[in-house]
């Protein structure tokens, strides 16, 4: 009789640890699925992500500035220069419509505000200026910018060639192309040794030699340097032994003859 007790008790001890390792085991097979599905979801971004904190990153925008190479902006605004010709236009005041142009000094004259800066700001950066230069004589001033005229790119020829002076740069344009632009070379030209004066600031000019009979006898045109607005080239009668690779701005003036422009 005791014997089938103790069965009976074993049974029992038995039957109720098998219950209470089914109910951990499922309780703990919850959690770990839960942290399964959290860890998931908090590698999501954007819209599949489980958390408000989560953002899907923006495309094409590296920085405040943009990246090129991402999809973001490739053609920087137009900055205003010197000479530049700029018509401000007012909704609801047309008498302060104008026809400005940005003097050497980088400065507009705005009727009755004065002075503003204008050199190297955009067209929407330069409105703004407007309006507030405007904001104490008129109530909340909407201006409207229009780029009028300005400054085109430009190259000058000199030397033994048909047609010496300035041409607009208008596409892009190698040494020998500006020199047929130019009315190509003179019977006195010394075309082997063209000189390319570019500035490199307002003192120092950089120069280059080509060799345009050997690159035209060649067919070849690997040499041939592309021009950058501002570009002066030389073509010369005689051959020019030595060149430093910089000059002094005013020694540029040896190598030209004012009277070709």
């Amino acid at each position: 009789m005791k014997r089938v007790f103790i069965v009976v008790q074993f049974i029992v001890v038995a039957v109720l640890v098998l219950s209470w390792s089914s109910a951990v085991f499922a309780q703990g097979g919850k959690e770990v699925l839960s942290g399964d599905i959290s860890a998931s979801q908090s590698g999501l971004t954007g819209a599949g992500g489980g958390g408000n904190n989560s953002t899907a990153a923006k495309p094409g925008r590296a920085d405040g500035l943009g990246n090129p190479l991402l999809g973001g902006e490739c053609r920087p605004l137009y900055r205003l220069h010197p000479s530049d010709v700029l018509e401000v236009t007012f909704t609801v005041a047309p008498e302060f419509n104008q026809t400005l142009t940005v003097q050497p000094d980088g400065y507009v004259t705005l009727r009755d505000a004065g002075a503003v800066l204008a050199q190297g700001l955009t067209i929407p950066q330069f409105a703004e200026a407007v309006r507030k230069a405007y904001a104490g004589y008129l109530h909340d001033p909407e201006a409207a910018v229009a780029l009028k005229d300005f400054e085109r790119p430009y190259f000058v020829v000199g030397g033994e060639v048909g047609k010496p002076g300035k041409y607009e740069l208008r596409s892009d344009t190698t040494v020998a192309e500006a020199v047929q632009i130019a009315g190509g070379l003179t019977s006195q030209a010394k075309h082997s040794q063209v000189v390319l004066f570019r500035r490199v600031n307002d003192d120092l000019v950089e120069t280059r030699l080509l060799n345009l009979k050997k690159m035209l006898k060649q067919s070849s045109l690997k040499e041939d340097a592309h021009l950058r607005p501002g570009d002066l080239v030389f073509v010369p009668q005689n051959a020019i032994s030595k060149i430093s690779r910089f000059l002094a701005k005013p020694a540029v003036s040896m190598y030209m003859n004012s009277s070709q422009f």
